[in-house]
């Protein structure tokens, strides 16, 4: 199976699957001299884990993160390091009467297709919880970049009609959301997607500050197609927007374009890159995420036959997958901001560059 590393320098490779024994990674490309234990990890896979709130699915994973490798005396010494973390609640009997029926919005059709053979355990290689040691090699990510001043936040900002008028990342809500004024009326509405046995999707912001100019490469290799390329990675996601991203269809030139002053930019509708290039100011992403497929509701399906079958799925799923997958999306694109830090030295490593540290 290919297709499991990201990075060109700083590269992330993942494996495991949702039911098997454990998830592990390998980060390849770390600089030396970083300070990293599993703290400084497992801060940000607390994020992720199940089961915190009544909201997410209740799937019971501690998601305790193991060093084996690449770090000495509490400091990364610029080889491999090797991630584990086991796997502790699988309820394989709850996937027992849909092995062999393939369900609508999932990936299992297609894997039966390309491989000829699939894990219908919660999706096998497919299913979300892969992306929790995405979130331990973007922690690492994270780490290095603290050290050079940039640092990378999101936030949940539209579920379903209720869109936040606000910004705030310091506000904390069982839905990850940025506006803490639009809570109640989360909590109603989930309230009748539980009722209704059916889930809805999510649009999330992730924010990007202390970036210099001149991050990112022109033509095939542009910084924001570079960062769509790692936030499309991620499970459910279905739409990248960069800066006013889909506005601009609406917007004229002169509104659009940022104007330039002895201070800096006077807007931001790029979202922080001209070219492919950083240009300096915020960088500001937008993911959309669709809704959860596995939803109680009766179906209809077919199985491995190809004949039409009814499906109904249990287990714990999350009616909106997009309120823990800021972390998930906080952690590609530190991954990818990194990597791209490390190919701009390469090149243009005599080219003075404006980190704030």
């Amino acid at each position: 199976m290919s297709g499991n590393t990201f990075g060109t320098i700083f590269k992330v490779t993942t494996f495991g699957e949702s039911h098997g024994k454990a998830l592990g990674a390998i980060i390849d490309g770390c600089p030396p001299n970083i300070e990293l234990n599993e703290a400084i990890i497992q801060h940000e896979l607390d994020k992720r884990k199940p089961g915190q709130s009544k909201f997410v699915t209740q799937r019971k994973e501690n998601d305790v993160v193991e060093i084996l490798s690449g770090t000495f005396e509490g400091k990364t010494t610029g080889t491999p390091i090797g991630l584990v973390i086991r796997n502790e609640d699988q309820k394989t009997k709850d996937y027992e009467n849909i092995k062999d029926k393939f369900r609508p919005g999932h990936a299992d059709i297609t894997y039966q297709d390309k491989y000829g053979i699939r894990d219908y355990r919660g999706g096998g290689r497919a299913s979300a919880r892969e992306t929790a040691m995405r979130v331990a090699g973007g922690a690492i990510a994270k780490q290095v970049m603290e050290g050079l001043g940039i640092k990378v936040r999101g936030g949940v900002v539209q579920v379903g009609e209720i869109e936040a008028s606000k910004i705030d990342f310091s506000t904390t809500n069982p839905f990850n959301f940025l506006d803490s004024d639009k809570v109640n009326l989360l909590e109603d509405f989930f309230a009748e997607l539980n009722k209704a046995q059916d889930s809805i999707g999510a649009k999330i912001l992730i924010n990007i500050t202390g970036m210099p100019a001149g991050i990112g490469s022109p033509v095939f290799a542009k910084l924001d197609g570079e960062l769509a390329r790692a936030l499309m990675s991620v499970n459910a996601v279905k739409a990248v927007e960069i800066g006013s991203g889909c506005k601009v269809v609406t917007m004229r030139g002169s509104e659009n374009r940022d104007k330039i002053s002895k201070s800096g930019f006077e807007s931001n509708n790029s979202g922080g890159m001209l070219g492919g290039i950083s240009n300096g100011d915020e960088i500001n992403i937008y993911a959309s995420l669709k809704p959860t497929s596995s939803i109680s509701q009766k179906t209809k399906t077919i199985d491995i036959n190809k004949d039409e079958v009814d499906l109904q799925v249990k287990g714990r799923h999350d009616p909106c997958v997009g309120l823990r997958a800021t972390p998930i999306l906080e952690a590609m694109a530190s991954i990818c901001i990194l990597d791209q830090i490390l190919i701009d030295r390469g090149q243009c490593f005599n080219v003075e560059r404006n980190f704030k540290d």
